[in-house]
């Protein structure tokens, strides 16, 4: 019995017009764009975008809404059924992933702890 064949990645609308402006905008002719993770960040993982000037035999492509985007082969178990969008917000405009496999996340970026100023203090040293 033959095992059911799973979508590596897809990517949404935004995701897909997104990579096709940074491929017309690149200073140099680009192949796709590469997605992988690396070990970092508060939680363990992050997620990489690179260019890919070339895609190299035997690498996992996926083509999706006219664009590809191939994965690193080290990301290819941390990456099976993902949904590569692109965001834009009052403060940032970036790829999201929306991965079934990850089981935490941390909020690094998007929050700050902000100590008010010590008026005592400030006057004391003026």
């Amino acid at each position: 019995m033959a095992l059911p064949k799973f979508k590596m990645m897809s990517l949404t609308d935004a995701a897909a017009n997104r990579i096709r402006e940074i491929m017309a905008n690149a200073e140099k002719p680009i192949a796709a764009i590469k997605v992988g993770v690396k070990n970092g960040g508060c939680a363990g993982m992050a997620y990489t975008v690179d260019y890919a000037e070339s895609i190299a035999p035997g690498e996992d492509v996926v083509e999706d809404k006219g664009v590809k985007v191939v994965i690193d082969p080290k990301a290819l178990m941390f990456l099976i059924g993902t949904e590569m969008d692109f965001k834009t917000d009052r403060f940032a405009s970036q790829f999201v992933f929306n991965n079934p496999n990850e089981t935490s996340a941390c909020g690094c970026g998007e929050s700050v702890a902000i100590t008010p100023v010590d008026l005592e203090a400030a006057h004391a040293s003026a």
